[in-house]
């Protein structure tokens, strides 16, 4: 497996020291998953990417071990395992189901990802939905036998959902009948279980425009044994997660399409975020995955291959080196082990504060959403195209799997919203929202990580390091938003996007402190009794640490340099000067 359980463990009983997840319980559940993931997900990875889903007599096929793979997993309880016991889960945290979902997203996230949503429509319906409508669905689903969706975009509208045109009209006896067509439905149609549960976001005939007119509503595929007049009309073709199928759908074009109201009409939006700012977490979470298999891969690689020589050995009649013994193959291993365990770390902590259910939590848990789904998808695919550099020539062909993560990893910056809508989000909505109080809890939990890794004299250049950067985001926070309260909102936001990235690069280097602190205070009693394993896994974490700080966290004094200018290149030239 890509992700060792030892490094989960490091993260969740070292680092995270999560007081809900009880070791004893989690350790064999996390060997559980190792193991399944490894017997039926990974052995069909390949193939999953060259046999795509394709259209037979009207029905999508897929390869028979998706199947297999992921009636396995909803039969151990991994479907099931965050949810409340009241409602057919498990009552175990979302910590540890998040932990199990990392060995199966990098095992194949293609395959994992039609349980990924099936978990979100789940999460959605236990939340906002009538006792009937838990009763009626929440079974099925948990146990694998139904599968779900989210169809929010249409052809013509993308990620605007103001401009959703589908038509929910309302019936006398309580349903709603739904027309409309929905576009990159990921998971639409199969046959994987006997049926698909939709959550679809339309507008009633006399909702007002725009977002506040959105009501929410579940469209089984199938109803009471009937097709429910939902109809596939094509397939996407993406460049990555080839094995998930993407679809075009229409709903009432081929017959009526009853649809269940979930709580009050115009409520559809708040409703779906809970779904979409799950599936956020659940993307941070495969792109770090698959990240850290491409890691994992080029490292296995750059130990076994030997290729040229030391720059002081030039005789070609000695043998050649690993090419682990290149200095800047370990500057690509060491950039990689950096993003994507800085990642990794980030998504877990981020399930901690869904475990933790306080105020503070669920705010700092809002703010950090749009950066545990932007900084993996941008950093862990690049990892993946070092991973590719140091396999060299090879990197890039089929015999290795490291040009399918990339292509895998590539999709994981448009998921859940594009890259630039969750930089405008996290400085136009959330750096604000509540008068900056979400901001300022974040600003004292680092604060309160910096005073706890005082100790550690190896880490004094980190802690002052991040103290600076710390600083420098404040102050930079503080001047865009105060641009945009006077009134200027596209000159604030215009370089939104870096100032995502270097936001999420300090967030990420805040973890990596933590972790670094953590893995000082046990290193040198894993070396005082020669554990020789033990003191090489703390001092990488630490020498990760310093890499990262020093080649990632001081590329964001320029970002903050340039933010402070309110550069308005982009705002100034005319579309006809491209």
């Amino acid at each position: 497996m890509a992700i060792p359980l030892r490094e989960l463990e490091f993260d969740l009983f070292e680092v995270l020291s999560a007081g809900a997840l009880d070791r004893a319980t989690a350790e064999p559940v996390l060997r559980a998953a190792e193991e399944l993931a490894r017997r039926e997900f990974a052995p069909h990875a390949a193939r999953a990417d060259i046999e795509e889903p394709t259209v037979v007599d009207g029905k999508v096929v897929l390869p028979a071990a998706t199947g297999r793979a992921l009636a396995a997993h909803a039969a151990g309880g991994f479907l099931a395992m965050p949810f409340a016991v009241e409602h057919g889960g498990l009552g175990l945290p979302f910590l540890l189901s998040q932990a199990c979902s990392a060995l199966f997203a990098d095992a194949h996230v293609a395959c994992f990802s039609y349980a990924m949503l099936t978990q979100g429509v789940a999460n959605v319906i236990a939340r906002f939905g009538s006792d009937a409508q838990r009763d009626r669905y929440l079974a099925p689903l948990l146990e694998g036998r139904w599968f779900g969706t989210m169809c929010l975009s249409e052809p013509h509208a993308g990620s605007s959902l103001a401009d959703v045109r589908t038509l929910a009209t309302p019936s006398t006896d309580g349903s709603y009948r739904l027309r409309g067509d929905k576009m990159w439905i990921s998971g639409g149609e199969h046959e994987l279980g006997e049926n698909i549960v939709h959550l679809v976001l339309a507008r009633t005939p006399d909702a007002p425009a725009g977002v506040k007119g959105l009501s929410l509503f579940i469209v089984p595929r199938r109803r009471d044994g009937h097709d429910n007049g939902v109809s596939l009309t094509g397939l996407n073709h993406k460049m990555g997660w080839r094995g998930h199928v993407n679809t075009a759908i229409a709903f009432g074009a081929n017959g009526p399409c009853i649809g269940e109201l979930v709580g009050a009409e115009g409520q559809g939006l708040p409703q779906m975020f809970l779904l979409m700012n799950e599936a956020r977490v659940g993307i941070g979470l495969v792109a770090s995955a698959l990240g850290f298999a491409g890691y994992s891969y080029s490292l296995a690689y750059a130990r076994e291959r030997r290729q040229g020589r030391a720059l002081e050995s030039r005789d070609p009649t000695t043998p050649q080196i690993p090419l682990i013994e290149h200095a800047d193959v370990r500057r690509m291993l060491l950039a990689q082990k950096a993003w994507v365990e800085g990642g990794l770390d980030l998504v877990l902590y981020c399930a901690m504060l869904v475990d933790d259910r306080t105020e503070d939590a669920a705010l700092l848990l809002d703010l950090l959403t749009p950066i545990v789904k932007s900084w993996p998808a941008e950093w862990c695919l690049e990892a993946n195209k070092q991973a590719i550099q140091v396999a060299g020539g090879a990197g890039y062909t089929r015999d290795l799997p490291l040009e399918r993560l990339y292509r895998d990893n590539r999709l994981n910056h448009i998921h859940e919203g594009a890259y630039g809508i969750h930089g405008l989000d996290l400085l136009g909505r959330k750096v604000t929202m509540r008068g900056g109080r979400a901001f300022q809890i974040f600003a004292d939990a680092v604060l309160q990580s910096i005073d706890a890794a005082r100790p550690y004299p190896a880490l004094a250049e980190c802690v002052a390091a991040l103290g600076e950067a710390l600083g420098a985001l404040t102050q930079v926070t503080r001047h865009l938003t105060a641009t945009a309260s006077r009134g200027d909102v596209a000159l604030a936001t215009a370089n939104a996007t870096i100032y995502l990235d270097a936001f999420g690069t300090v967030v990420v280097a805040w973890r990596w402190l933590v972790r670094a602190a953590a893995a000082s205070a046990r290193s040198a009693a894993a070396r005082s009794e020669q554990r020789t394993d033990e003191y090489d896994f703390y001092a990488g974490k630490i020498a990760a640490c310093r890499h990262f700080f020093r080649h990632d966290l001081a590329r964001t004094a320029g970002q903050f340099a340039l933010l402070a200018t309110l550069d308005d290149t982009a705002l100034r030239i005319d579309a006809a000067q491209f």
